[in-house]
Parts: C-alpha cells; sequence; structure tokens
C-alpha cells in the first residue's frame, strides 16, 4: 500500500480539511488556538494527543513540525477578508495569523522543508481586500519562496445543499501541463483579481484545471431532522418571523402551492436611510451560508409550508453540521452555541475532497512530477 501523503492543518478547527483529505493523508501537525474547536478535534480524532498543539500559531516553531508535509493547508481567520466585515485586510488582527503560519513557512523553506503544496482558505473577499493589495501581497509571498500560485472560487452549494463560496488558493512548485487549463471555478472574482495583479506577481500564475462535480442530489429538505423530533416556533414567534420579511420574501412565502421547505437568515439592510432587520427567505433547496454564532441574527431558521399552514423553527446543530458534509457520527460540542461555532467556522468536506482528488493527489504523485519536466 502507497504511503499517505502527509500535511500539516494549521487553524484546523474541528478537523473538517482532514475528514475531507481522507485515508490517503496522514495528519503530522495540526493546530488551533480556539479551545471549543481543539476539543472538538481531540474529541474526533482518537490520535490527535500525538500531533495537535492547542494555542496562537505565532507561539510555533518549525521544531514543532516534524519532517516534510506534502501539503500545509491554512483556513486561516477570515473575519477581516469578510464582505460583511470591516475589510481591514491582511493587516487586521485576527487575519495577522496569517503571518503567524507564513513565518513558519519560510523558516521550513530555510531548512529544505517547505511543502510541496500550500493551500490557503479563505472567504471571497480576500481577493478584493484593499483595492486587491492583499491578494497581491499573498502572490508576492508565494512567489518570493518559488511558488507558483493560482485561485479557484468554489460554492459547496455545488457539492452539498448550502451556499458557502469560498476561495481556494494552491500553491505549488510543479505545475504539470495536465493539470492546468480552464475550470468553472475561474469565476469572474478570479479572474478580476489575476488580471489586478502586478505583472512580477501575475508572472506566477496558475490558471488550475478543476473539473465540476457531478449535479448534486440533496436538498436541504433532505438534511433535517424528522418533525417531531426538534422544537418548534409557536404560531406567535412564526407570525414575528413573517412580520420581519419585507414584500419580496412574503411573496416568496404566499406563492408556495403545496408543501415546501425554506431557510430564513435574518440580514440587516438600510431602508429609508436606517438599519433595519429584515428575514430573508429561499426555496431553493439550498441553506444560507452557516456562520458562527456571534450576535443574535446569524442562525437560520427553517420554515415549512404545507397546505397553506406555516411553521418554523432554528436549525439544529445536528443540520448544521451536515450542511457542511459532517457524518453523524461527528462528535460536536455539548452547547449549541459551541456546535454551530464549530459547524459555522469550518471548511465543507466535500469541497475539500473534491479538490483533493481531482488537483491534489495528482499534483503529488510522481507520474505528475515527470510530466511537468
Amino acid at each position: 500500500m502507497a504511503r499517505p501523503f502527509a500535511f500539516f492543518e494549521f487553524f484546523a478547527g474541528g478537523g473538517m480539511a482532514r475528514l475531507g483529505l481522507g485515508a490517503g493523508w496522514s495528519c503530522a501537525f495540526a493546530n488551533d488556538f480556539d479551545a471549543v474547536k481543539a476539543a472538538t478535534y481531540r474529541a474526533n480524532f482518537p490520535d490527535a494527543a500525538d500531533h495537535f498543539r492547542e494555542g496562537d500559531v505565532w507561539k510555533l516553531s518549525a521544531d514543532d513540525l516534524p519532517g516534510r508535509a506534502d501539503l500545509a493547508w491554512a483556513s486561516s481567520p477570515c473575519q477581516d477578508f469578510s464582505l460583511a466585515g470591516a475589510r481591514a485586510g491582511l493587516s487586521g488582527g485576527r487575519s495577522s495569523a496569517f503571518f503567524g503560519f507564513w513565518r513558519l513557512m519560510e523558516a521550513l523553506d530555510d531548512a529544505g522543508r517547505a511543502p510541496r503544496i500550500i493551500v490557503i482558505e479563505n472567504v471571497v473577499g480576500l481577493l478584493t481586500s484593499h483595492g486587491g493589495a492583499d491578494f497581491a501581497a499573498l502572490g508576492a509571498a508565494l512567489g518570493a519562496r518559488g511558488y507558483r500560485f493560482g485561485a479557484l472560487e468554489i460554492d459547496a452549494a455545488s457539492l452539498l445543499p448550502q451556499s458557502r463560496p469560498r476561495v481556494f488558493v494552491i500553491a505549488a512548485r510543479e505545475a504539470p501541463a495536465g493539470l492546468t487549463g480552464d475550470s468553472p471555478f475561474q469565476t469572474r472574482a478570479v479572474r478580476a483579481a489575476q488580471a489586478a495583479l502586478p505583472a512580477e506577481v501575475a508572472a506566477n500564475w496558475i490558471w488550475w484545471r478543476l473539473a465540476a462535480p457531478p449535479a448534486r442530489n440533496t436538498d436541504l429538505a433532505a438534511l433535517l431532522e424528522p418533525d417531531d423530533a426538534v422544537p418548534w416556533h409557536s404560531p406567535e414567534e412564526t407570525a414575528r418571523l413573517i412580520d420581519l420579511m419585507g414584500p419580496l420574501h412574503r411573496a416568496r412565502l404566499a406563492a408556495v402551492n403545496g408543501r415546501a421547505v425554506g431557510a430564513v437568515f435574518r440580514r440587516t439592510r438600510i431602508e429609508d436611510g436606517r438599519s433595519t432587520q429584515r428575514a430573508e427567505v429561499r426555496f431553493d433547496g439550498l441553506a444560507g451560508c452557516l456562520r458562527t454564532p456571534r450576535g443574535g441574527s446569524s442562525r437560520q431558521s427553517i420554515v415549512m409550508v404545507e397546505g397553506g399552514r406555516v411553521r418554523s423553527r432554528l436549525l439544529s446543530p445536528r443540520e448544521a453540521a451536515r450542511l457542511m458534509g459532517l457524518p453523524d457520527a461527528y462528535v460536536l460540542p455539548r452547547t449549541t452555541t459551541g456546535a454551530m461555532h464549530v459547524a459555522g467556522d469550518g471548511v465543507a468536506v466535500p469541497v475539500v475532497r473534491w479538490l483533493a482528488g481531482e488537483l491534489l493527489e495528482p499534483l503529488l504523485r510522481p507520474a505528475a512530477v515527470m510530466a511537468a519536466e
């Protein structure tokens, strides 16, 4: 049996990238500073004591990282890149954790142990933060260490019933011709970001080829708990939720003919110059993007329309886990807040599996290296 590919996972959370990579990969080192996520990682991976380090990435050194990894995966904190946030960019307090990760990559390179592939996963705002300057700085850092790089924007909706677009920057020192070309994940945002790169940074760009997966065959309703297994809102609570809907979303609700399941997200909109909380419903078989439970409006609701009757309830932690592609055997934190935090701040497992199977693993196989020579 071939040796599994070795990887380091930074900002590992509950280990969703590890689950997505699968049995063909061996985790040599993992790290996260969040106590709830660290406890969840340990609860799900019995070998965590051998390789998991809880704590700030800035307190790690290259000596903490064993051997040479085939892959370094980094899902660094995204708040400062988020389109919904303050857009502090790479200088932001949370996303500056990226530089804690990057200094480790530089130290490994100096020691002759640089990973063959680096994957950086983040929100789509990474492409445009500070007018593209942050993305250019990231590309310059990779190029300075001999990596060529490209980006793919993958929405988890391609594989799961959740709308969750994310950017995956894949950096490697080899770029076999068979793994480059067109991809449906080279979106307009990716192409605009590449076109805005300075010439010296763009010289290291790669258009990674990644095919679209087969059509998704599950929808939101298929992942929900049985009706009698979850608590439902009272009629008064449902009425208050509907009252938060604007005309468009009330019309969507009224247009349902027969039985339908929808997802509802509370958002703050500016109306007549004032911040107004609104409830927005969708009946396209998808949940909205899961978020961490910071603030009172981040947790989604489910609406069930049947025979003219409307019922509503909150999305359960297990349903959120399923929307991330986690198996029901996955151990969630006992508290709802903790469970939603782990699920909402992770990477979708099937997306990682698709990326690994179609691009990362072929890139690491000896045949792929030979094709580049």
